[in-house]
């Protein structure tokens, strides 16, 4: 695509801000793992309210049509950082180990005087590089107790992963930078990754709640075939009995199981004892009802809603905590606030969890950003261009005057926020995903989305097969219309796109 050319006037008054800012805006980006859009009430509120979020989205942005490039956690923190696609930035699956001697927008901040830090997950498998301050994750990292890695070694940090995270980034705040620079702080949750292990205080949460079954829920996939191969059912035997639901009984006897066992034992005496309450009497009513089919199915999902929602709802906490630090020591004036998840989750739509899938629901991410709080800038605003997770760093990049490298395949999107007119933005957006064979056994494909409709094609192994959409007709992507002749001229147009798009991102394999 064309990189978007603003207006000569909208050029002048950029540059004209740009010089008369006294100094540069501080940067904030809050981001979670697997948090679904249609459970953050900026967006969708049939599930839970989420009012520390939304502060975000009611004083500055909120995307209405973000995407990412790759859905699954490394390769999309990878597209993150470096603002390229996964091929070219190496990071293809989760099981690649991220090259972190290559440009970053971390590392351009760095070098044009920004103080910059990452605290929680990181996930790359390399180490942190760019960052004046460093404390992640082990891997996936724990919820309880979590471990941490440092410079110096490894160090376990006492409490639920969501406000240890948010105690070191708002330590790091107050005590540790140097305030004569202007920051840019990741603070980067676990939650909610699976397996949705809540923090005590709130495992009483939605208990008492019924949560309504997703009109596909029994989906057959009928004229889908990599939609029918995958791994990721609820109803099947891919949702762990006791991983992921937390029927912890002698027996029940699953594949992981023993990862059930280990996580619960790094809790203290107080909090296994709120954990059993809750989970006794949750194994109590699984025993009693002893479900089978669609009885078991709806029971399972009510479960991973529930459990989800718990670890959703101390994000929203612990993101109203550092809002209202930023408000009580006045950076709020000059600090940016990003909110965004490493991509879209499944919440029981066509019978999944899990994500991978160019389907909506993983495909999508919620975007809400928040500019400054000065010079009478209004919230409330809502864009809905199309972006994707590669333009975040040119995005960031600009925010602080710091120009972005050429080789970065993405494009600021400030513009945007600021309600200016941008001639050329993206009228279609470039997808792929490569992690199979793995867990979830999601086939390999790749595919483009524009306003209206979207084409994918999955390919190797035991597959290859086209599919079309038409996102209007068809919210649900539950009828592949790729073989309908009255979608002949569609089909042939979203083809010639798909090849423009292969062309202009390079990616020729």
């Amino acid at each position: 695509m064309k990189r978007p050319i603003l207006s000569v006037a909208a050029t002048l008054i950029c540059s004209a801000a740009l010089s008369q800012k006294t100094s540069r805006p501080n940067i904030v980006f809050i981001m979670t793992d697997d948090h679904s859009y249609q459970t953050l009430s900026s967006y969708d509120n049939r599930f839970i309210e989420t009012p520390n979020i939304d502060r975000i989205a009611k004083e500055g942005v909120k995307f209405t049509n973000s995407f990412v490039a790759n859905s699954i956690s490394g390769p999309s923190r990878a597209c993150m950082l470096t603002g390229k696609f996964s091929h070219k930035n190496g990071m293809t699956t989760n099981a690649t180990r991220f090259d972190s001697t290559q440009i970053t927008f971390p590392k351009l901040l760095n070098s044009a005087g920004y103080e910059t830090a990452i605290i929680g997950k990181w996930h790359l498998k390399s180490e942190p590089a760019g960052f004046d301050k460093w404390e992640v994750l082990v891997g996936q990292g724990h919820y309880y107790n979590p471990i941490f890695i440092v410079p110096e070694g490894r160090v376990t940090r006492e409490g639920y992963s969501t406000n240890v995270i948010t105690d070191l980034s708002l330590n790091w705040l107050k005590n540790e930078r140097d305030t004569t620079k202007p920051f840019c702080l990741l603070i980067h949750h676990k939650a909610p990754h699976r397996n949705w292990m809540p923090d005590t205080a709130h495992i009483d949460l939605f208990e008492d709640r019924v949560f309504e079954l997703p009109s596909t829920f029994y989906d057959d996939y009928r004229g889908r075939k990599a939609a029918s191969l995958q791994e990721m059912r609820i109803a099947g035997d891919e949702m762990d009995l006791a991983f992921d639901l937390k029927l912890n009984s002698p027996e029940i006897k699953t594949r992981l199981k023993e990862n059930l066992t280990f996580a619960l034992r790094r809790l203290d005496s107080s909090s296994t004892a709120s954990w059993n309450r809750v989970y006794d009497s949750v194994l109590c009513d699984f025993l009693t009802k002893r479900a089978v089919g669609r009885e078991l199915a709806e029971w399972k999902y009510q479960r991973y809603i529930k459990d989800y929602l718990k670890c959703i709802k101390s994000v929203d906490d612990n993101v109203g905590r550092v809002l209202d630090y930023l408000k009580e020591s006045g950076l709020d004036s000059n600090t940016v606030v990003i909110y965004t998840s490493d991509q879209g989750f499944f919440m029981g739509e066509h019978g999944w969890f899990d994500k991978r899938f160019m389907y909506e629901e993983s495909f999508r991410t919620p975007l809400l950003i928040r500019l400054p709080l000065k010079d009478g800038r209004r919230g409330g605003v809502v864009v809905d261009k199309m972006v994707q997770n590669i333009d975040y760093a040119p995005t960031i990049l600009d925010i602080a005057g710091v120009e972005a490298v050429k080789e970065m395949q993405g494009v600021s999107f400030l513009p945007l926020m600021e309600g200016k007119r941008v001639r050329g933005w993206r009228e279609s957006i470039y997808y792929q995903f490569f992690e199979f064979p793995a867990e979830h056994s999601v086939r390999k494909h790749y595919g483009v989305r524009d306003k209206r409709y979207k084409l994918i094609r999955f390919y190797g192994h035991d597959v290859n097969e086209w599919e079309l959409y038409d996102l209007k007709k068809d919210t649900l992507e539950i009828s592949n219309v790729y073989n309908n002749s009255a979608y002949r001229s569609v089909r042939k147009r979203l083809h010639r796109e798909l090849e423009r798009l292969r062309v202009l991102y390079e990616d020729r394999d």
